[in-house]
């Protein structure tokens, strides 16, 4: 009985994991002209974000951000700058979204000083999240999707930097005036 029980435990675990939809997070996917996803992030200046500049995805349920994937950088390598692509394809299982449906996920992008994008926001000028896209999920029989919907962004200044500038700007006309 207890083989029983154990074995029928490891086939529901099994049949659990095998009905959870997936994407492959790839911010570009197919030749330039004929991307089935094109989703560059820019800084405000245009120039692509390199290096210095962390992104990861979330899933957006329920008000909350869950992070799908580790925080990393951005290629710098031509032609996939300014884009995050995995190279082999790697599955990113999308906890609580069967294979065949769709959910709402999103990518965000901040300067990699700081651990995460919260942090960012809060202390940092560069930063940015596209806007939430609802993403069909393969899995299970069917292979893992792409990132089909999702939408490239900018990074811009934090609210804040921008004030500054400002009030610099008009100290200097005010001085100039005077």
């Amino acid at each position: 009985m207890k083989k029983l029980i154990i074995a029928l435990a490891a086939v529901l675990v099994n049949i659990a994991a095998y009905g959870q939809g997936s994407v492959v997070f790839n911010t570009v996917v197919g030749p330039s002209g004929n991307r089935s996803v094109d989703a560059p992030v820019k800084r405000l200046d245009g120039t692509i974000p390199g290096p210095g500049v962390t992104a990861q995805l979330f899933l957006f349920n329920n008000g909350a951000y869950t992070p799908l994937t580790p925080a990393t950088t951005f290629r710098t390598d031509v032609p996939a700058a300014g884009f995050y692509v995995v190279a082999p394809a790697t599955a990113v299982t999308v906890p609580g979204f069967d294979s065949g449906t769709t959910a709402p996920l999103l990518m965000r992008a901040w300067d990699s000083s700081f651990a995460s994008y919260d942090a960012a926001v809060g202390a940092n000028p560069l930063n940015g999240q596209s806007p939430v896209a609802q993403i069909p999920l393969g899995g299970g029989q069917v292979p893992p999707t792409n990132l089909i919907g999702l939408q490239g962004f900018t990074l811009v200044p934090e609210p804040s930097t921008i004030a500054l500038g400002v009030i610099g700007g008009l100290a200097l006309l005010l001085r100039r005036r005077k």
